[in-house]
């Protein structure tokens, strides 16, 4: 685990959620191949392919999403999955966050042996702005300052707009207090971020989204630029 962990992100990031009331069961087929794997502000990968399998029925969402790297094979694997149920405007749920290090097998949950990270994830969204909190609660998380489980949380808002016939979304994430995961000895804003979404019209019938995404983590000085490519059906 290159210090950390998800991206899993919840789709903005890596991870990975539907979160919609449907009548019917929908099932949702994608994969993301970008320029650089950042999550929460944090750097977990080079060049990676990013697919994602769910499926959702009247507000219960079910998804697995992965990481692999494509251009270097010191890069963390990772498969997540994440249970969600959306009420309204509120979404709650749990993801199950794997990686192949620092062990490499998957069934192996000893508390202080897994690679397994269980968070649990709160998220309102009023169109204009949604917040998220999320809390690690069991598995492989950081310590705090005293060499304890810091139970590791991290929160964030998001402002989508147009602009320009592009879909843009703002935002700002934090850590409130000291973990080892995201490498903060206290609160710290770790993920400012600006995206673009755009589909590349191919022919009358196809398209291709894309993505652009600007991050800048003030606690670790660090800015990155990313740049993604969508296939689905």
């Amino acid at each position: 685990m290159k210090k950390m962990i998800f991206s899993a992100m919840l789709l903005a990031a890596g991870s990975a959620t539907i979160a919609h009331a449907q009548e019917k069961i929908e099932t949702t087929i994608s994969g993301d191949i970008v320029s650089q794997y950042i999550w929460r502000g944090q750097d977990l990968g080079s060049v990676s392919l990013q697919p994602t399998l769910g499926i959702g029925w009247k507000g219960l969402s079910l998804s697995a999403w992965g990481s692999v790297g494509l251009s270097d094979s010191d890069d963390t694997k990772e498969f997540d999955l994440t249970a969600s149920y959306a009420v309204g405007s509120l979404t709650v749920g749990v993801t199950d966050y794997w990686f192949d290090s620092p062990e490499k097998r998957y069934f192996l949950y000893s508390a202080h042996r897994t690679s397994h990270l269980f968070e649990a994830f709160a998220q309102y969204d009023l169109g204009f702005l949604s917040a998220a909190w999320y809390t690690n609660f069991a598995g492989n998380d950081g310590e705090n300052k005293s060499g304890h489980r810091a139970y590791s949380s991290y929160f964030e808002l998001n402002a989508p707009f147009r602009l320009a016939g592009v879909d843009w979304t703002a935002t700002a994430g934090a850590v409130p207090y000291a973990t080892t995961l995201y490498e903060a000895s206290g609160f710290a804003v770790t993920n400012l971020a600006l995206r673009a979404d755009k589909d590349i019209r191919i022919t009358d019938s196809f398209t291709v989204p894309v993505f652009g995404q600007i991050v800048g983590n003030p606690c670790s000085q660090k800015a990155y630029f990313v740049f993604g490519v969508t296939l689905r059906p």
